[in-house]
């Protein structure tokens, strides 16, 4: 049924899913709200009860499907939960923005799009092109999956809910500094509408200020909940999928960058998995943040997690995974 589950989930992600109704943001910033004004806000902004408040929505769906006990209904639910998770359709809009860009030779559009990609996800400014779309891989399919082999729906949907707030937290903190700095405005008249669009304030608003405004009204704004639990769901799968890419990359490379991080509990996951990605598939300089490095690093990604996915396949086979 696991594997069921996720194979599902990753061929209608891959060719149906086309819409931002197909990605958990959505669901999760009705979360928010709903907690900002009821009763739940008192639970978010307790010094432990903030954990309970991000474990909650994933804890009450695991405790309905466990009540059913119906193996058609949990084989339902855990694949439309998974696809909620993974979907990215936001950021695959954005990459296509990216690779037209630079086809065409605008190197400007395409500099504009990976910013904007940077930016919403809340990655590293030192991370290249390439290395921004592996740490992204990472966080809405390698860990998604990692989370749902080991705690089912709740696993997925707590680590939706974290990634989306830390998300969520990044954006509103660059929205405010670029406020703060100066009074750049988008250009919204570029060739490419659906882009500008995109980059629009209005667009930037409803992402960033509206879900922040209403989170900061649920969590001190000194909480560092999210930081924590994010940083834990990701430790280990880092971990582990930065092995992946060593055994599907340049071995002796990558192998010797993650031992470097391997018991090292305070670095960041995000460097973990970018700095092992680039042994992995090492680039001459000269290709850094070109349309040649981030489809290497996304050919990298796909093939580490065929590799898991081969790797669940045969733990289920062998009884290991129901």
């Amino acid at each position: 049924m696991t594997l069921i589950s996720m194979l599902l989930a990753l061929i209608i992600e891959r060719l149906a899913v086309r819409s931002d109704a197909w990605q958990a943001s959505g669901y999760l910033r009705a979360y928010v709200r709903l907690s900002a004004s009821s009763g739940l806000s008192k639970l978010a902004s307790h010094r432990i009860g903030q954990y309970i408040w991000l474990a909650l929505p994933g804890a009450v769906l695991a405790l309905v499907l466990c009540l059913l006990d119906s193996h058609l209904v949990s084989l339902v639910v855990n694949t439309l939960v998974l696809l909620l998770a993974i979907g990215c359709w936001h950021y695959r809009q954005l990459y296509k923005h990216y690779l037209n860009a630079m086809e065409r030779g605008d190197e400007e559009a395409g500099f504009l799009a990976m910013q904007q990609i940077r930016q919403d996800s809340g990655s590293r400014e030192q991370s290249s092109y390439g290395q921004v779309l592996v740490w992204l891989n990472f966080q809405y399919y390698a860990a998604v999956v990692f989370w749902f082999l080991v705690a089912g729906v709740f696993g997925v949907i707590t680590y939706a809910l974290v990634r989306h707030l830390q998300q969520q937290k990044g954006q509103y903190n660059v929205e405010v500094s670029a406020s703060a700095d100066s009074d750049v405005e988008f250009d919204t008249d570029s060739d490419d509408d659906e882009l500008a669009a995109k980059q629009a304030p209005e667009q930037v608003s409803y992402q960033t200020s509206e879900q922040a405004e209403a989170y900061f009204r649920c969590v001190p704004a000194d909480s560092k909940a999210v930081g924590i639990v994010a940083h834990w769901l990701n430790w280990f799968p880092a971990r582990l999928f930065g092995l992946g890419f060593a055994l599907v990359g340049h071995f002796s490379r990558a192998t010797s960058t993650l031992l470097s991080y391997f018991l090292d509990f305070t670095a960041d996951n995000e460097l973990v998995i970018t700095e092992v990605a680039a042994a992995a598939e090492p680039m001459p300089e000269l290709v850094v943040n070109t349309i040649e490095e981030s489809g290497h690093m996304l050919q990298l990604a796909k093939r580490n997690m065929l590799f898991f996915l081969a790797l669940t396949a045969m733990l289920t086979l062998a009884g290991w995974l129901a």
